[in-house]
């Protein structure tokens, strides 16, 4: 059994790193403090995909280092709201919107989404969440929180990287796995967990070659930056994420396990 290894604390602890920078740069083609899969194809079409506008209230689950909800608010104009149960990339986002002059429009706030939210129903136009909901418990309550909280018309996306679509071993299950909690779902699933929590017009888009070009550039570029990055993290730590992210290219260019990027909208 592979031992726990630390992403998410280490990759916002140092998201003003510049060999962590480098390593974004390298991985996604731009900075946006990422540590998903999201390519910035992506990206750039999540906005169009959950329609949104200036006018538009969002909320971010999963909001990571704030990085990608800033660049959203930024380029639309809209207001978000972005959760993350990890308090390092709660503060880098607040003070990235501050120092970017966003704070206005743009806040982050620490919240364990697995919970009920809250917020008001009906409260925002858009939810989102990129490569997240994998990691939380609950997925139906989770849903029928993202359905309760939008407004009538309002649109939702998340994208789940762990649909299985071939043989797994357990010990690429724990690797997989290593760093944190997962869930993993059989195909169709997700589907019919967001018809049952309401939603209508479902639309499913296979992302998983992308996933696999994804985890390929990302250990590539950090194995550029051995030295640099043991430094930061501990060669345990260094050694155990590269070999987390050469499980998730195998799995992913074999298609055993697959990435879906999910959309549905709520009735008027």
């Amino acid at each position: 059994m592979p031992a726990t290894v630390d992403l998410y604390d280490s990759a916002y602890a140092n998201y003003r790193s510049d060999v962590y920078r480098q390593v974004r740069v390298e991985t996604y083609g731009e900075d946006l403090g990422q540590t998903s899969w999201v390519t910035t194809e992506e990206s750039r079409e999540i906005p169009r995909l959950l329609e949104l506008k200036p006018e538009s209230r969002v909320l971010e689950i999963g909001c990571g280092s704030g990085g990608y909800a800033l660049h959203v608010a930024h380029e639309v104009g809209c207001n978000i709201l972005g959760l993350d149960v990890n308090e390092p990339g709660i503060l880098n986002g607040n003070q990235l919107a501050g120092a970017r002059g966003l704070a206005d429009r743009v806040r982050f706030e620490q919240c364990d989404a697995s919970k009920k939210l809250p917020f008001e129903d009906r409260t925002f136009d858009a939810v989102f969440s990129n490569d997240v909901l994998c990691h939380l418990p609950g997925r139906a309550q989770v849903l029928s929180e993202m359905f309760r909280v939008l407004k009538p018309g309002g649109r939702m996306l998340f994208s789940d990287a762990l649909v299985v679509g071939g043989m797994i071993s357990s010990d690429e299950i724990a690797t997989r796995s290593s760093i944190g909690f997962y869930v993993y779902s059989p195909p169709g699933e997700n589907e019919r967990l967001i018809e049952q929590a309401g939603f209508q017009q479902v639309s499913a888009i296979d992302t998983t070659a992308s996933a696999a070009q994804i985890a390929k550039r990302w250990h590539d570029a950090r194995g550029k930056r051995v030295n640099e990055l043991t430094a930061a993290e501990g060669t345990d730590n260094f050694n155990g994420l590269q070999r987390f992210l050469i499980c998730v290219h195998s799995l992913t260019t074999e298609r055993r396990l697959l990435r879906y990027l999910y959309c549905a909208r709520k009735a008027s």
